[in-house]
């Protein structure tokens, strides 16, 4: 039986970037996954998702995030994967929101590129959107989208071809850590190695029920429209968008860059659920319910067309998990990332790299320690 150096479970587009970052720090690797390669049935799918750097989530995230873009980057380069569209983005609100608060403190604080445009300059940079009077935005140059599903065909591709295992549809079903070692039991083995990391996903109530973080799973879903002229909305015309109502809704939306049209979804919508019992059924009502609140917004956002569902795995302050378990010194643990945390893809593997390989990192990642949930009360397994 081979034994490794370490144990990446779950292959989305955090545990795909691990594993590629250890294997080519040389870590003899195995990566598993329940569900066949570039799945949708987790949170790295459906297209797009948003990249930004003046983050109204808070500045402490900046250091990551410009972190991340340089690595998008390196990502690209080596795979030769178009994964990162530059197309600009608008965050925009009442002035007094967090959406423009937040991104504004972000922004002055790292200096950020980005321009403040009142309601008039949006409509005649923009003719796409409607703001209201009242309603202003930050407008981000670098800011953009990438793909998800890319993203991890690129870093599994990168994984195996520094050597990385990588084993699909083969589910794990216990693991324990020791003094000398981890063990890992699936549906079609048991393994072993000096370490263990966890990317589970919306899997982490389960395979993380002693970490002491009350994480919540929610049904998200994700709808696309097609206008009656799409020219507008094409990349090099339309940003990416994160807008906050008066009544602190928050949705967003992309460019039309493929040919299921434009996507658009509510931030705030999501529903409590499990992953293995998620309604994948998109209801009437829901479709109603997106397009009053994004067409108010986008009067030309046009015909629907499909939606897909999607999870997110919360924190209470939905702020990260990234760090060595408190009760499992050989456990690195990536999770609860809040439907905020594609973006951090490659610098997250970077991380766990670190981690596991040796025992800290550089990157500032206090803020996502699990003790602040439980200073004191994890239970050994």
């Amino acid at each position: 039986m081979t034994h490794y150096d370490v144990i990446v479970i779950g292959l989305g587009g955090m545990g795909s970037a691990a594993a590629y970052r250890l294997a080519q720090r040389g870590q003899r690797v195995l990566g598993i996954d329940q569900f066949a390669p570039v799945h949708n049935l987790g949170s790295s799918h459906g297209g797009s998702r948003i990249t930004r750097q003046a983050y109204l989530e808070g500045p402490d995230y900046v250091p990551l995030l410009l972190r991340a873009h340089e690595l998008w980057d390196e990502v690209e380069r080596d795979t030769g994967r178009h994964l990162f569209t530059r197309c600009g983005g608008l965050m925009a609100g009442p002035p007094d929101s967090r959406t423009i608060t937040g991104s504004v403190l972000s922004a002055e604080k790292f200096d950020i590129p980005h321009e403040l445009l009142d309601a008039a300059e949006i409509r005649r940079r923009f003719p796409t959107v409607a703001p209201r009077d009242d309603e202003v935005a930050l407008y981000e140059p670098g800011a953009g989208f990438v793909s998800p599903e890319g993203s991890v065909a690129a870093h599994l591709q990168l994984a195996a071809r520094h050597g990385a295992e990588l084993h699909h549809e083969e589910q794990v079903f216990t693991w324990s850590t020791s003094e000398s070692g981890v063990r890992v039991g699936t549906t079609s083995s048991y393994y072993t190695a000096s370490r263990l990391v966890l990317c589970p996903g919306a899997w982490a109530p389960s395979l993380l029920a002693d970490l002491g973080v009350d994480f919540e799973v929610q049904r998200q879903v994700q709808y696309w429209f097609e206008p009656a002229d799409a020219a507008p909305f094409a990349a090099d015309r339309h940003p990416v968008y994160l807008w906050e109502t008066e009544q602190g809704d928050q949705f967003y939306g992309f460019p039309a860059h493929s040919p299921q049209g434009v996507k658009v979804a509510s931030h705030y919508a999501g529903t409590p659920c499990t992953a293995d019992t998620i309604d994948r059924r998109v209801h009437d009502d829901e479709v109603r319910a997106i397009t009053r609140l994004v067409g108010s917004r986008l009067p030309k956002l046009g015909t629907f067309r499909r939606a897909a569902t999607c999870l997110y795995t919360n924190t209470p302050d939905e702020d990260f998990v990234i760090a060595q378990h408190p009760a499992h010194p050989r456990l690195v643990v990536a999770c609860g990332f809040s439907g905020h945390g594609f973006k951090f893809v490659p610098v997250v593997g970077e991380i766990v790299a670190d981690l596991v390989v040796d025992g800290s990192t550089t990157h500032p990642i206090a803020l996502f320690d699990p003790a602040r949930f439980d200073p004191a009360g994890f239970d050994e397994r």
